[in-house]
């Protein structure tokens, strides 16, 4: 491997531009469906049930995909991988764009989104982190992206519901078009550095990942239908119950086939190292104290992001009876809460250990999810969400930047592929679970003289401080020099 200091200085801005537009865009896809759709089930002549399916297929082929689409990368190179990831997005978003019904949406927003979604992310990461070696150019440029991710995610239900009031649901398709299209124009400039030999592609460990998350987010994503612990309504397969209502609930049925098919993947790709071939994912990954730590609490910031901002949009909808325009811009507080951490991020890593940043980051989420609960009332005043909101944002944006950098930094080039997407697909799990989880808890409270939205919200704040106990051991370093020696060719276990 070329020693990462003697690369020639890269422009921030043809790096950091496309790559933050597009892990914004991802992230967009992801949240801005939900305002549209009883809109869309009526134009192309479907039921909201249809769509509600189309955009949980569309996290189930990310989630499922990222890590073989992170080996690609390694296999294609970095900017050939995003690139085609680009492509496949950009195509994806066209044909939803023009779908007359539900078999075209699903087809270009849940398969190719997604499997676009899968290619390219990773690479966004990878390129980061091989061409700046400093830890605090990484934070600076991880802060950039992250906050794209958060504005992505935050403002995905505003920024759909004003584009489909003021035009209609195919231009939100048609913007994600347009803004694919620029970041090609401004990839073309990207630099890949040069990589060791290309491995072969492990096909069966592909197969074995890719089933082993899918099973395991179906399950997650069951879990608002039918609850976590026993059925709230029959599940059927094919018209036949297989579980009557009253017995256990089908998510786990869900996550055990996945466990047992990770279960065979992780033997797989044991026997493959002990063999000398290359496995799609290296053993070697699970077993960095560090890395591990960082990849919980990247999994506990996205549960609860995602299961805060649910709870909240939910309460103000449901409660106090807001649009999807006027909740989004009720989150505005925490969207510019991470946003105004992401762009601290390059200066705080100058001052302070990223490790001691995840921790702050999850004492301030955790003061700003007690501010909601003291706070807000059925007929509170706006202003009561402002300080919890800010604070969480600020909270989860000091997090995502700090923990990427974490896990990323753990390792040498050579593994930046292998850890990229599992990386991703931690953060994906737990976006998918932070919503399952604060869903079922709504529906399971919501009886008579229940508190179903204090409830969800004192779920968030345990994870919450499930996540501060993560980072709390996860090994504190110092502030890395102004120039960063070349990384160890094995990250030692601790």
């Amino acid at each position: 491997m070329a020693r990462a200091e003697a690369r020639p200085a890269v422009a921030a801005g043809s790096v950091v531009v496309p790559l933050a537009l597009a892990q914004f865009i991802a992230s967009y896809a992801g949240s801005n469906m939900n305002v549209a759709i009883s809109t869309i089930a009526d134009d192309i002549g479907t039921t909201v049930i249809g769509m509600q399916t189309t955009i949980t297929l569309f996290t189930l082929t990310m989630a499922s995909l990222m890590i073989p689409g992170s080996k690609l990368s390694d296999i294609w190179g970095r900017k050939v991988c995003f690139m085609a990831g680009l492509a496949v997005y950009g195509s994806g978003a066209l044909i939803a764009a023009f779908s007359q019904g539900l078999g075209l949406m699903i087809f270009g927003y849940s398969l190719l989104e997604g499997i676009g979604s899968a290619l390219m992310i990773p690479p966004i990461y990878i390129l980061i982190t091989v061409l700046y070696p400093s830890t605090r150019d990484r934070a600076k440029y991880f802060g950039i992206v992250s906050g794209a991710a958060g504005l992505g995610a935050a403002a995905g239900p505003l920024i759909g519901g004003l584009v489909t009031s003021a035009i209609s649901w195919r231009a939100s398709f048609i913007l994600q078009v347009l803004v694919v299209a620029l970041i090609i124009v401004l990839a073309r400039r990207l630099v890949d550095p040069p990589r060791a030999a290309a491995p072969r592609f492990d096909l069966v460990g592909a197969v074995l990942s890719a089933a082993g998350m899918f099973f395991v987010v179906l399950g997650i994503l069951q879990s608002s239908t039918y609850g976590w612990t026993t059925a709230r309504a029959d599940f059927s397969i094919a018209g036949t119950v297989v579980i009557p209502k009253g017995g256990i609930s089908p998510v786990w049925l869900f996550v055990a086939i996945g466990a047992v098919i990770l279960g065979w993947f992780f033997l797989h790709i044991r026997a493959m190292e002990r063999a000398g071939k290359d496995p799609l994912l290296a053993t070697r990954l699970f077993h960095n104290r560090t890395s591990n730590l960082g990849l919980v609490t990247q999994n506990i910031q996205w549960l609860t992001m995602q299961g805060t901002f649910f709870v909240v949009s939910v309460f103000l909808q449901q409660i106090r009876g807001y649009n999807a325009i006027q909740t989004g811009l009720m989150l505005t507080p925490s969207t510019i809460g991470v946003l105004a951490a992401s762009a601290a991020a390059g200066r705080l890593a100058r001052k302070r250990s990223q490790e001691l940043l995840i921790r702050v980051g999850f004492g301030t989420t955790a003061v700003g999810v007690a501010l909601l609960m003291a706070l807000v009332r059925e007929q509170s005043g706006i202003w009561t969400f402002v300080p919890g909101l800010l604070l969480i944002g600020l909270g989860v944006g000091v997090m995502l930047t700090s923990s990427v950098n974490v896990v990323q930094s753990a390792w040498p080039e050579k593994d930046q592929g292998d850890i990229s997407g599992l990386s991703r697909s931690m953060s994906n799990l737990g976006s998918s679970l932070g919503t399952a989880l604060a869903g079922s808890v709504l529906v399971g409270a919501s009886v008579p003289g229940g508190k179903p939205f204090a409830l969800a919200l004192a779920t968030m704040g345990v994870m919450v401080l499930l996540g501060l106990l993560a980072a709390a051991f996860i090994p504190t370093q110092q502030p890395p020099a102004p120039t960063v020696a070349e990384p160890q060719a094995e990250p030692s276990a601790s």
